[in-house]
């Protein structure tokens, strides 16, 4: 098979947003995320920076799924100013509405519940804030015998010690089913369980928690997506999650110094490190697969633009593409060029470069599918875990970078001002246009805004 390249080059360089834009391929869909790590959050002391990956898989599911028109319901509502200036650092801007937190009374409409529950036990406990013993166990027995058992539930379940902690935990998630039942009525939704691998087994007592107090209407399909550990080999002392923001800040920092000399008084400058900062973390956490560990490497070399697998990288070649446009409405505003024709005029066929083929061929033409595959969260499926593909957008990312930057370094795109080069330079301008949509939309799921400098 042959294609005619031209023909395929002007079919998706006219119709740019079909390609370049995320699908709406989830209609109706409603999805409770709930991001286990927040719950009872004390401050960013009692975050590990394992939670710190399963807060940014949490982030950039509800960022791809909001994209592609799901209706996503974050959980928990974050109380803690601190962990919230944090996040907000990250571009995380996590809902902090008192509004949708539980009340007393559906704390004591939990508990009248547990009062009811037949594998409930409410013997003294020297434990502060202790409700119950849940046994879970016999539950799970019980559910054998009635042939409706529940798969993948770890065998070492027993006894729950049930805390207000829990309860209050599982009244959040039950008012977010609520919510999602009265958006709009016979709508079907699901629940997510994002959580790190050593709260894992804790999860599962908290999901049967919530089946045993809601036994007539039992809760939507929960499943549970577990992010592996993120080690730091050859440390004596665990590393914090704030010490690890400073450290990837302090070096993207003294990285641009040493290109650009100290601009730390200027304010998109400062802006600019701080995206990167958060660009850098967000492809370290998100660029492995979820189940995953990760080995964190907390020297600088992999951070840099100069290193082609960071989000520094990426970022990088996102500022080149704005500059390569910046460049060229500046020049055709002082006559040097003439104005963009519109993409029905051009000639695609002086597109002859094997570069330009591979950007529309491997990026621009498949951007949607990559997306996709992000959220095919198998829900219908049996057990309880679920894998997704939160890594897709990042690698992505990263080859789309290393084949614009390819392509970018051997091609002079803006050529010389001669009318028998424009009709060339208007084409390669048009592809640079998609390629420059397709980053957008890639960094919109990742809550990265583009850069224009770097």
């Amino acid at each position: 098979m042959q294609l005619d390249r031209p023909v395929v080059f002007a079919e998706i360089l006219e119709a740019i947003p079909l390609y370049a834009r995320p699908p709406q391929i989830a209609p109706g869909h409603s999805i409770v995320l709930n991001c286990v790590p927040l719950h009872g959050c004390k401050g960013l002391g009692s975050l590990s920076l394992s939670h710190l990956r399963a807060i940014l898989v949490t982030d950039h599911l509800a960022g791809v799924l909001q994209a592609q028109g799901v209706d996503v319901h974050l959980v928990p509502a974050l109380a803690d100013e601190e962990t919230r200036r944090f996040l907000h650092q990250l571009r995380i801007e996590w809902p902090s509405g008192l509004e949708t937190s539980p009340s007393s009374e559906d704390l004591l409409a939990m508990k009248d519940a547990l009062h009811q529950c037949s594998h409930a036990t409410f013997a003294e406990t020297d434990q502060e804030g202790a409700v119950c013993k849940l046994h879970l166990k016999d539950f799970l027995g019980e559910q054998r015998q009635k042939e409706e058992s529940l798969e993948g539930y770890d065998l070492n379940l027993d006894v729950f010690l049930v805390t207000e902690e829990k309860l209050l935990h599982v009244a959040e998630l039950q008012r977010a089913a609520l919510r999602c039942a009265a958006f709009a009525p016979g709508r079907c939704y699901s629940i997510v369980h994002v959580v790190s691998h050593e709260e894992a087994f804790q999860q599962q007592k908290v999901d049967l928690l919530w089946r045993l107090i809601t036994p007539r209407a039992p809760p939507a399909p929960q499943k549970h997506l577990v992010c592996g550990p993120v080690k730091i080999p050859a440390t004596a002392s665990p590393v914090t999650i704030l010490q690890y923001f400073q450290l990837r800040h302090s070096q993207l920092y003294e990285a641009s110094v040493l290109k650009y000399g100290d601009l730390s008084q200027d304010e998109a400058w400062t802006e600019t490190i701080s995206v990167l900062t958060s660009a850098a973390i967000r492809f370290e956490m998100l660029s492995t697969a979820h189940q995953n560990q990760i080995l964190l490497d907390l020297e600088e070399a992999g951070i840099s633009t100069k290193g082609t697998k960071s989000g520094a990288f990426v970022m990088y070649n996102c500022a080149r593409l704005a500059t390569l446009f910046e460049t060229y409405q500046r020049e055709a505003e002082q006559g040097v060029y003439p104005a963009f024709p519109l993409p029905l005029e051009l000639d695609y066929s002086s597109l002859r470069e094997e570069g330009e083929w591979l950007l529309l061929f491997n990026s621009i033409l498949p951007f949607q599918e990559v997306l996709s595959q992000v959220i095919q969260l198998p829900i219908s499926s049996s057990g309880i875990r679920i894998t997704a593909s939160p890594e897709a957008v990042c690698k992505f990312l990263i080859q789309l970078s290393m084949d614009f930057s390819s392509y970018y370094n051997r091609v002079h795109i803006l050529g010389e001002p001669r009318p028998h080069l424009f009709g060339q330079m208007f084409a390669r301008l048009q592809l640079m246009r998609a390629v420059r949509e397709v980053f957008h939309s890639a960094l919109m799921t990742l809550h990265l805004p583009p850069l224009n400098q770097i």
